[in-house]
């Protein structure tokens, strides 16, 4: 195997879940270092309106993301002798977009491979969404690896 950093991006979604499976397969027996990241995007914690404590939305928000890298970590180690480093990061509202901020930590880490998990969704549901696999694709300067969900 030529890979030997691994970040691998994560959310709670069925995209994240296959890519754990295939990180499992692709590096079991290798000697990797593997990073998995999730960003806590604040913004979102902003459509409350005013007078809302958003703070209390954003500690949840990085509980619940810690809880994310947490169970992804055990299972990934349950399975293999990788060793999981966790990276919790935060994009703070008007800061930029979630892609940027993975991007910028395979980067700075450095990583060979980026992994990241998509729901494959097209049409109306894909332009409303987003993606962020579509927006890493578009800026990554490290090779990435797209996980599709079998649940598309």
């Amino acid at each position: 195997m030529i890979y030997k950093n691994i970040l691998l991006a994560i959310d709670a979604g069925e995209g994240s879940n296959a890519a754990v499976e295939e990180i499992i397969k692709l590096a079991k027996d290798q000697n990797v270092h593997l990073r998995i990241i999730h960003v806590v995007d604040e913004s979102i914690a902003y459509c409350g309106g005013s007078g809302f404590d958003t703070s209390l939305v954003i500690n949840s928000l990085k509980e619940e993301g810690m809880e994310i890298l947490d169970n992804v970590a055990k299972t990934i180690e349950s399975q293999s002798s990788i060793k999981v480093e966790k990276s919790l990061r935060e994009l703070r509202a008007q800061q930029g977009r979630v892609a940027e901020i993975i991007v910028e930590e395979a980067k700075e880490w450095p990583a060979d491979l980026l992994v990241i998990g998509t729901h494959g969704r097209r049409g109306f549901s894909r332009l409303f969404l987003g993606s962020v696999a579509e927006n890493i694709i578009r800026i990554a300067t490290t090779p990435v690896l797209l996980v599709r969900s079998s649940n598309v």
